[in-house]
């Protein structure tokens, strides 16, 4: 798997040279979002080899930080164009991704060859009633809105400010959670990333060279900032190109983008029977979208004079919400099967139709 995400590398000097080339809006951005999927493996896999030296509590706290990296990189620089909409539709859309077609693919592919696959229930549990907090928090801002009558933008700024700040203490709290006071709920996903790597056939870390894999970690993070420039530069003539709209592009494209190495490791696992360690992928993806990447674009808005509120698209929460409650109805009993993941790809598939057949949305691309 890491040999094909690894050979997409050759799409980066492509991008960079169909920029400067004038190759066309929809070649630099198919060319850019393919370049930007093996950085992100990269990104992870530095991640993890910096964890073995730091320990297993420093390494976490690393791990749920650049779990998300490269889709808070790209909607930071779409934040810096102006293009909010489409930030506030990356974020939903991650969401949507991560609990519909990354664990549904898991339980797809996991449960065709295996029977029935088992997973720690009060994780998942546990995880649910803190992504039902999640939507909340993002649903109140956008029905403050719609239930008052010319509310000033100021005042709804505010609001998303004083949520984001409280997501973000939520979000400190699961690290602890998870981290420290109830570790041992979660030592299972962990055994399974050892041995996963053990069977592999991979040879033990011995002492990774800390320095080199944290220049690894800039330099790539350099190059996904500068993907992600073209990406964006591109977005809004390449959609129109490729008859696509701005709200499809930034709910169903971006996030798979962003998303696709964390997908892949995420079912690979599966189809080794070790869902704990998948479904930990799927849901603390989401976790970390809602309540440290969606707050801190919200801060990061004040300070990039884009300012970002918390008010989405009507739809958009009502297709997150919809994800959250069939995600949280599947995984609630600690069992899935094949049929289970087909009814999330089912329900991602609609979700995705109507957000293609969806009427753009005057000013969703700034």
């Amino acid at each position: 798997m890491n040999k094909i995400l690894y050979s997409l590398l050759i799409f980066i000097p492509i991008s960079v040279a169909a920029h400067f080339l004038d190759w066309g809006s929809a070649t630099i951005f198919i060319t850019a979002g393919l370049g930007i999927v093996p950085l992100a493996a990269i990104m992870g896999n530095a991640t993890e080899e910096i964890t073995v030296v730091v320990g297993p509590n420093l390494g976490g706290l690393l791990n749920a930080t650049f779990g998300n990296a490269t889709e808070l990189i790209i909607a930071l620089v779409a934040l810096n164009g102006g293009l909010i909409e489409v930030v506030k539709a990356t974020i939903t859309g991650s969401i949507i991704s991560n609990l519909l077609l990354v664990m549904g693919f898991s339980m797809l592919l996991g449960g065709l060859r295996f029977k029935e696959q088992d997973f720690q229930p009060t994780a998942a549990r546990m995880n649910a009633s803190v992504m039902n907090l999640a939507v909340i928090s993002l649903l109140v801002p956008t029905a403050v809105q719609y239930t008052s009558s010319g509310i000033e933008e100021s005042l709804l700024q505010t609001l998303s400010i004083a949520v984001a700040i409280v997501l973000i203490l939520v979000y400190v709290l699961t690290l602890l959670f998870s981290m420290k006071t109830h570790a041992y709920l979660y030592d299972v996903s962990v055994a399974d990333l050892e041995s996963d790597e053990e069977g592999e056939g991979e040879e033990t870390h011995e002492k990774p060279n800390i320095w080199l894999w944290i220049g690894v970690l800039l330099v790539v993070t350099l190059f996904v900032a500068l993907e992600s420039e073209l990406l964006v530069d591109s977005l809004e003539e390449a959609t129109s190109a490729l008859g696509l709209t701005a709200l499809f592009t930034g709910v169903i494209l971006l996030p798979i983008i962003g998303n696709a190495a964390e997908h892949a490791t995420a079912v690979t696992v599966a189809m080794k029977n070790k869902m704990d360690l998948s479904v930990s992928v799927a849901v603390g993806s989401s976790l970390q979208i809602a309540l440290f990447v969606a707050p801190v674009l919200v801060i990061a808005g004040l300070f990039l004079g884009q300012p970002m509120d918390l008010n989405f698209n009507p739809f958009e929460l009502v297709a997150v919400m919809i994800a959250v409650l069939v995600a949280n109805s599947v995984s609630s009993d600690g069992k899935s099967n094949w049929l289970e993941g087909g009814l999330l790809l089912a329900t991602y598939t609609i979700l995705g139709f109507a957000f293609f057949f969806h009427p753009v949305v005057e000013g969703l691309v700034g």
